[in-house]
């Protein structure tokens, strides 16, 4: 008797072991996840530099304290805009304690905002463990786990304001529900995949992908040998559709309040893919070739390699789960690959799928090469079962978390558009007329104590209205004729003739960036004028600074909409672009008594 108890206490604490070291290694991926996504969370601020941060859900999130819970914009889905909302309400103790904090105190809010999609980025983590474990093991849901929490992807859009990284909780929690769908195809499961689509499709469309997940589940179950099986399959289908709509109407209500905006917003994001072929600095090859090459930087060369090859054995190995995780992956590589404008975020709603395909191949053949290097020696085959996964691990995520850390390096350091603002107000006199390009948002120029019933703005200097075009086609000035152009035409609107017009008017200051005339660089044949009228700036303007991101200064990073952006090259010291102050001395220009020296060219490193 005693023996029989000793050898089933054996297994038990065998079991325990297990599951206390797997606890442990979760813990730490977690907590490493949320490290990474919280460095350096607080760049730029209070000025906020990414373009769809500084226009979408924050300050939408405060403006509903000023009318109704309507969004009255649907471009983007307003899930995240609600939960920063409630935040806001909650954390300033009320809507105009929010208002308050927002226009006078912007970095608290943004840091809020921020943290709160950290957070949200480290819950998808955890989630997709949980995925792991129910379709394959433990030791899989670990591996998949880390990847993502160190892939450089999710890290750095971790850091924004948007509903990228957000979008990851819901959707991962909707593939949990699938992976049950798919083992045993409880109704909880059904009714799990349904709401977390629901709200991932309410944070961002293309989370609708999970779709795909769910529709090869339950058709798996439907395929079962059992005799309800068809019936329990099409049954459970529809609770997790109906499941889904009520979830997306919960955290979306004003789609069907309000559907003729609704339908509005999305047509105008869908005419948007068709804006790149007039974007200055967009890529020309094909959408495909991009998100493959995107994946070899935001995800790694060895796990996108490895995904690959986890996609084909796991075709082979077990083919339902191949419908689920490799038919979706390569259906929204099909439709997004050929929108017309694509960005490497863009691909964060199939991360989680292809972080399990790595992570199953990763450990499948570290067993495989371990077994057949151990052959006739069971020490042998001892080391090698402990030492070929941790080389997996290590092959799997030494890229993300190197690039990861990295970025958490360049984040914590000060923006160049911040530093080029300090040394602006220290030599430019408040009320100067400057020339500012449009790489910095409309309150960069603004001090809060400068605020009066005469200046609502704050104001500090004069700036030069730089989106509207004063220039014809023959490059010749006619401010007649003058337009108002989108940020991303701003370079189509540049042209020598512009420095003398400057002059006579008295903009004597011109801030130039990088993410701006890289733009002109990046196809310079089509941008004659704008490249001519940086040359005529650096020769008739006098540097009074200059700032670099780079290290060293000499070794720039070509113009990209996702590495000029996202600081993934480890040539970055430091957030932004690179920055110039231009002194012109024509005209109204000319030098005067008092007048600003040179400074430093770039900051004490």
């Amino acid at each position: 008797m005693q023996t029989v108890e000793a050898a089933s206490a054996g297994p038990r604490t065998a079991s325990l072991r297990a599951r206390g070291w797997t606890w442990a290694a979760l813990s730490l991926i977690l907590a490493l996840a949320l490290a990474l996504r919280l460095w350096g969370i607080a760049q730029g601020l209070p000025y906020v530099y990414n373009s769809d941060e500084n226009a979408h859900f924050v300050p939408r999130a405060i403006g509903m304290f000023g009318h109704t819970l309507n969004p009255q914009y649907f471009a983007n889905p307003p899930a995240f805009t609600y939960l920063l909302h409630l935040l806001f309400g909650v954390w300033f103790g009320g809507g105009r304690a929010a208002a308050h904090a927002y226009a006078a105190h912007p970095t608290e809010v943004f840091v809020l905002a921020r943290a709160s999609a950290a957070v949200l980025g480290t819950l998808a983590v955890w989630l997709l463990y949980l995925v792991g474990r129910r379709l394959f093991d433990r030791r899989v849901a670990l591996l998949a786990a880390a990847l993502e929490a160190v892939a450089f992807l999710p890290v750095f859009y971790s850091h924004l304001a948007l509903n990228d990284v957000p979008m990851l909780a819901p959707l991962t929690l909707s593939l949990l529900g699938c992976a049950g769908v798919l083992r045993r195809g409880a109704a909880l499961d059904y009714v799990l995949a349904g709401v977390g689509l629901g709200l991932a499709c309410a944070t961002k469309y293309t989370a609708g992908i999970a779709l795909i997940c769910l529709l090869a589940a339950a058709a798996s179950q439907y395929l079962q040998p059992r005799a309800d099986a068809g019936r329990r399959a099409v049954a459970g289908l529809l609770y997790a559709l109906i499941c889904a709509l009520a979830a997306f109407l919960a955290a979306n209500p004003y789609a069907l309040l309000d559907f003729q905006a609704l339908h509005a917003g999305i047509a105008h994001q869908s005419s948007l893919s068709s804006e790149a072929e007039g974007k200055l600095g967009a890529p020309q090859e094909s959408g495909l070739h991009y998100y493959l090459w995107s994946f070899t930087w935001g995800l790694g060369w060895v796990p996108s390699l490895a995904a690959a090859a986890g996609a084909v054995t796991i075709w082979f190995r077990e083919r339902r789960v191949a419908w689920m995780l490799v038919a979706t992956v390569l259906a929204y590589l099909a439709f997004m690959g050929f929108q017309s404008r694509y960005f490497g975020r863009w691909l964060l709603p199939i991360f989680p799928l292809v972080c399990l395909l790595a992570a199953f191949f990763a450990l499948e053949a570290a067993a495989a090469l371990a077994r057949l290097a151990a052959r006739g020696s069971a020490r042998r085959a001892r080391v090698l079962s402990t030492a070929l996964p941790c080389l997996a691990v290590a092959a799997l995520c030494w890229q993300g978390l190197l690039y990861s850390v990295h970025v958490g390096l360049v984040l914590s350091r000060a923006h160049t558009a911040n530093l080029t603002r300090a040394w602006m107000v220290q030599h430019i006199p408040a009320g100067a007329r400057i020339v500012l390009e449009p790489v910095v948002p409309d309150n960069w120029v603004a001090d809060v104590a400068r605020v009066t019933p005469g200046s609502p703005t704050g104001a500090r200097w004069v700036k030069y209205h730089t989106l509207r075009s004063e220039i014809l086609p023959s490059g010749q000035l006619d401010p007649a004729q003058s337009k108002l152009v989108k940020i991303e035409d701003y370079e189509r609107t540049l042209s020598p003739a512009l420095i003398g017009y400057y002059e006579a008017e008295g903009f004597c200051y011109v801030i130039t960036g990088s993410t701006q005339y890289g733009r002109a660089l990046s196809d310079p044949h089509a941008l004659a004028n704008a490249l001519a009228y940086y040359r005529a700036l650096s020769r008739e303007g006098q540097v009074l600074y200059r700032v670099s991101p780079y290290e060293p200064a000499s070794q720039p990073v070509a113009f990209n909409f996702d590495w000029t952006f996202d600081y993934y090259p480890l040539a970055y010291r430091r957030p932004g672009g690179e920055m110039a102050v231009y002194h012109l001395t024509g005209g109204a220009c000319r030098p005067r008594a008092a007048r600003p020296t040179p400074g430093a060219r770039s900051p004490r490193r």
